[in-house]
């Protein structure tokens, strides 16, 4: 009798190969996610620094800060006469449709009412909402005023996720 060379693999050796790619899949993919959410906050950051800028600029031209909120799709709905939707970014992302944040300027303590607090004039806060389809479960809303103070709300004690 002459005996054939098996070739190929074991069912129990397929089941090890797949069961190490789970375990490693397992452990990658928190990893991974974190970073995404890592690299997102940063990209608001950024846009909200941007946005302080921008509103610096607006302020030695025009000698008041834009108010202004936007809504989930992006469009600015302004406070004051000029459209902010065409004066700033409104977004942080390279596009509307793949923005993660929308960013938001108002004045800093709260309603800016002549008289009894600080009107726009004299501080804007820049505030940077996660969109819901991209939440951040550890930091909700970034913030920066023009007098330098940034904060953060969310979930995190950890100061440094928030503005390293």
């Amino acid at each position: 009798m002459t005996q054939k060379n098996q070739r190929g693999f074991t069912l129990i050796e397929v089941l090890i190969v797949v069961a190490i790619v789970g375990i490693l899949a397992s452990i990658a993919y928190p990893a991974y996610s974190a970073s995404v959410i890592k690299g997102k906050r940063a990209q608001a950051r950024t846009a909200v620094a941007e946005l302080l800028q921008q509103q610096e600029r607006y302020m030695t031209q025009r000698n008041a800060y834009l108010e202004f909120t936007t809504t989930i799709s992006g469009a600015a709905v302004s406070t004051a006469p000029t459209t902010a939707s065409s004066t700033f970014k409104v977004y942080a992302g390279d596009s509307v449709a793949s923005a993660s944040y929308k960013l938001e300027a108002s004045c800093c303590y709260g309603t800016c009412v002549s008289g009894t607090v600080p009107t726009i004039n004299d501080c804007v806060r820049v505030n940077a909402t996660p969109i819901p389809s991209t939440a951040d479960p550890e930091v909700s809303v970034l913030s920066m005023t023009s007098t330098g103070i940034k904060s953060c709300s969310g979930t995190t004690s950890n100061a440094a996720l928030c503005w390293p």
